[in-house]
């Protein structure tokens, strides 16, 4: 008898609590083969420490993070060869040329550049960098470095892709084919997670979208999923679950009897940025 397979990613009951300040706050996901992913919120709501975690950046203080169900504290390092990530920023060496930049990433993730050359130059059409291949780092604009780093993450075709606001810099004609992009990763069976601001584009790369506010999943959207209020309208949905999660906050404040102390800590936790 064969059991269920496990999940591709499963983040679960993760708390990270720096200096006692919770930033996430009992996060769990589950992330099924050929599935994309995204997570919403406002700044400081703990997404890119999520992804921190996640890739094993950032230790947690309580749970624990699985791939394919192993755990990542005590998989072998050839784990992260099936995974590819881009967090926060693109890193590259400025004295190299976006190509080689590229085929390093490819090297770091145990992978042949040669192999992989038709990969590279497929996704450099799709995004529009084959003009910018041979020009060094140091000489490219936010935007060009951005493309830089997603074929960087996606070149090696690994299992698991793990990007931060993927399409920051991005011109309209890149996007499109970045869309494209990760369409290819789901169609082979990969898993996609991505975090992001534009509701527009999450709507038509995501398969569900999280909305993540004060460190919690307070809702889980579909997107065009019939009878929601708000229906299409990420942005509504969006508010309306986070001024619903304020408000219940608030109540339970005021249940308990708290003085206008532990208020003035809830007003803080809404607004700061962690």
């Amino acid at each position: 008898m064969s059991g269920t397979a496990p999940a591709a990613l499963e983040v679960a009951g993760v708390h990270v609590a720096p200096a006692g300040k919770p930033v996430l706050r009992d996060l769990s996901l589950s992330l099924a083969d050929g599935e994309c992913r995204a997570i919403v919120g406002l700044n400081g709501a703990g997404k890119t420490t999520a992804l921190r975690v996640i890739l094993g950046m950032l230790r947690p203080d309580a749970g624990r993070v699985l791939l394919h169900g192993r755990d990542i504290a005590s998989s072998p390092r050839d784990v992260w060869r099936r995974v590819g990530h881009l967090v926060e920023r693109p890193f590259s060496y400025p004295e190299l040329t976006a190509r080689q930049n590229i085929e390093a990433s490819i090297r770091l993730h145990g992978a042949d550049p040669e192999r992989t050359e038709r990969a590279v130059q497929r996704m450099s059409e799709a995004l529009a960098l084959t003009g910018w291949l041979n020009m060094p780092a140091r000489r490219l604009s936010l935007g060009t470095r951005q493309k830089v780093g997603l074929i960087g993450a996606l070149a090696h075709e690994p299992d698991v892709v793990i990007l931060d606001e993927p399409t920051n810099g991005l011109d309209p004609l890149a996007v499109v084919g970045f869309r494209d992009l990760l369409r290819e990763v789901t169609g082979r069976g990969g898993t996609v997670l991505v975090t992001g601001h534009h509701f527009d584009e999450l709507t038509r790369i995501a398969d569900r979208v999280d909305v993540l506010h004060r460190g919690r999943i307070i809702d889980t959207i579909v997107p065009e999923e019939p009878g929601r209020p708000g229906g299409t309208d990420l942005e509504r949905v969006f508010f309306d679950a986070v001024l619903a999660a304020d408000l219940a906050a608030d109540s339970t404040v005021l249940e308990s009897g708290a003085g206008p102390d532990a208020r003035t800590e809830a007003n803080r936790e809404r607004t700061e940025v962690s």
